[in-house]
């Protein structure tokens, strides 16, 4: 793969709730990045495989991402429990995961001619997918205060769930990221931390911001 000369690429690392893809959105619009939500293509793909149960294979998987789009991982329908579930399914199959690291590969190092660069967000961007990005955060918040948001969120499409299961079910997907086989989430030494708990979205855009404005000055 022929990567583009001179672009910025960012990559952010973070565990669910903290931000990240608020953040994520906000550079890429200040910078005009191409922006992909790593999570999102699994889910894709976990979609794919519940409305193709008999026909799912690596074919069909390897058809639908040359098709892909970036908006196309804007549904909402991706957001369902249903396709969460078959998307943590499909993502510990090796030759899936081998195709959408080709693609997130492609995304990083090869936007369209449109864009100055790339933004990814995920929970093995900086470890695994774009170890030499220009910018690496590592994004966090307190398991609180994530489940405060992620209740929120979900309190805003009227669905019936209490702030106990969300911490419950935040904090069991913490321990999955962590210790997951395949690039299991943590902190690299190189990183910037930046902690949202005491933020908002505003304040901590402002203090990404200046970290970049610095660098990207020299």
């Amino acid at each position: 793969m022929k990567k583009r000369k001179n672009i910025i690429t960012v990559a952010i690392d973070s565990p669910a709730a903290a931000g990240a893809g608020t953040q994520a959105k906000l550079i890429a619009k200040h910078y005009n990045l191409q922006h992909l939500d790593t999570g999102r293509i699994y889910r894709l793909i976990g979609k794919l495989k519940l409305e193709n149960p008999k026909k799912f294979s690596l074919l069909l998987v390897k058809k639908k991402i040359k098709r892909i789009k970036i908006k196309d991982l804007n549904n909402k329908n991706l957001l369902s429990d249903k396709v969460a579930t078959s998307a943590a399914s499909v993502a510990k199959n090796k030759k899936i995961r081998n195709i959408v690291h080709n693609f997130q590969q492609k995304c990083a190092y090869c936007p369209p001619m449109k864009y100055a660069g790339s933004i990814l967000d995920g929970r093995d961007i900086i470890t695994v997918q774009i170890k030499d990005a220009m910018f690496k955060f590592f994004i966090t918040a307190s398991l609180e205060t994530r489940a405060k948001r992620r209740f929120m969120e979900f309190k805003a499409l009227k669905k019936k769930i209490s702030y106990k299961e969300v911490l419950k079910s935040l904090k069991n997907r913490d321990k999955s990221d962590r210790k997951r086989k395949h690039g299991p989430l943590k902190k690299t030494k190189d990183s910037i931390l930046i902690n949202t708990t005491k933020l908002s979205k505003k304040r901590c855009f402002k203090k990404i911001k200046a970290i970049m404005d610095r660098k990207l000055k020299n």
